[in-house]
């Protein structure tokens, strides 16, 4: 994993990113976790609009995150 991780809120669309940690209490990322939010975890962003919940395609799946909640998963560009 690289050093320099960023907020998953901050891609744009159509950017893929590797999740690196999540950020918040034992309820979220339990819930996030259940999701497939898990480090190493490859993800594409699909809607970010620069505000309210964004959407993401992670493991074939379509995973809509509020703006608060994608702000607590820790992504690395994906090289």
């Amino acid at each position: 994993m690289q050093e320099n991780s960023y907020a998953l809120s901050a891609l744009p669309v159509g950017k893929r990113a590797i999740i690196h940690s999540l950020h918040g209490g034992r309820a979220f990322c339990s819930r996030v976790a259940n999701l497939g939010f898990t480090a190493g975890a490859l993800l594409t962003v699909v809607q970010n609009y620069g505000h309210g919940p964004m959407l993401v395609s992670l493991r074939g799946s379509l995973v809509a995150l509020g703006r608060t909640e994608a702000n607590q998963v820790q992504v690395c560009a994906d090289e």
